[in-house]
């Protein structure tokens, strides 16, 4: 009977953990994610008056920003590869919220107290056996 319900059963699938790779490829699938409503309302407000101009006022917008632009690039070209990329590291953490911040708090505070009293309690125990024993 044991055997019959052994064979019906179906075998257990087990997940591995993801790898570092895998890890990394969802971060950069989230980043690619459409921007939030309100920055593509931010952008579009911004963009409203310029799409109203016509083509040719268009170009003077263009020749206006052109030197911010190549500020920019320069900015870009001069800064070292280090900050570059640690700015990029910094947009793919995922920040805890609120409640988790509180909570990761709390253990903090609690691991700190345990531990200093058992520190103390050790500090006692070790003070009183070295009196006894050693001053003697």
């Amino acid at each position: 009977m044991a055997e019959q319900n052994a064979k019906r059963r179906n075998p257990r699938i087990r997940k591995s953990a993801p790898t570092v790779r895998e890890r990394q490829e969802a971060v950069l699938a989230e980043a690619e994610k459409p921007k939030s409503r309100r920055v593509r309302n931010v952008a579009s407000s911004v963009a409203k008056p310029v799409r109203k101009l016509k083509l040719s006022d268009r170009k003077v917008v263009k020749i206006i920003t052109y030197p911010f632009r190549m500020i920019g690039k320069g900015l870009y070209k001069i800064t070292p590869k280090y900050f570059i990329n640690s700015w990029r590291e910094l947009r793919l953490v995922v920040w805890p919220s609120r409640k988790e911040t509180w909570r990761l708090t709390l253990a903090v505070f609690v691991f700190a107290t345990v531990f200093g009293a058992l520190v103390a309690v050790v500090d006692k125990g070790l003070d009183q056996i070295f009196k006894q024993v050693i001053l003697k």
